[in-house]
């Protein structure tokens, strides 16, 4: 593929296959990674990140890849499966000792690069548990409220008829 940097050599075929396939995806676009991560909730340096097959994209950034590719919803569907086969083969970043103590450090200035064991959803796509039952204490107010103002009006009826 011209002008992406050579994969690493000893990545699983599931891995490579995926990600030459999302650059594919990407180069379609004919976006920079720069506006790519403009038109998502992921940045360029991510979007770098998971194109060089140093992490795994979360399902949520490979689906709005498809959005913008304009796959249609059978393709998107085949991708998410490649995605799914990948992430599951994907290599796990191992701490290396001479970095960690302070050598060579990751973009992140932390040492080796790290990702999180579960890649599939983001952090800001998990629903809180607090606001998820907040939201069913304001529905039941909102219901209790509509039921009132029901009854005022039919006992307002009643008594001017």
């Amino acid at each position: 593929m011209s002008g992406w940097q050579a994969l690493p050599d000893d990545l699983p075929p599931e891995v490579r296959h995926f990600v030459e396939q999302l650059r594919q995806l990407k180069d379609r676009t004919g976006l920079s990674l720069v506006a790519l991560g403009a038109r998502t909730a992921y940045s360029k340096s991510s979007w770098h990140r998971y194109l060089n097959a140093t992490q795994p994209p979360p399902r949520q950034a490979v689906a709005a890849l498809c959005r913008i590719a304009g796959l249609d919803t059978a393709d998107a569907a085949r991708f998410g499966v490649r995605w799914e086969l990948a992430v599951e083969a994907w290599p796990r970043p191992t701490a290396e000792p001479a970095r960690a103590a302070g050598g060579e450090k990751g973009e992140n200035g932390l040492g080796s690069e790290r990702y999180e064991d579960d890649p599939t959803l983001p952090w800001w796509d998990e629903p809180p548990k607090e606001r998820a039952s907040g939201m069913n204490r304001l529905l039941l107010a909102a219901a209790l409220l509509l039921v009132l103002v029901l009854l005022l009006g039919l006992a307002g009826a009643v008594a001017s008829g």
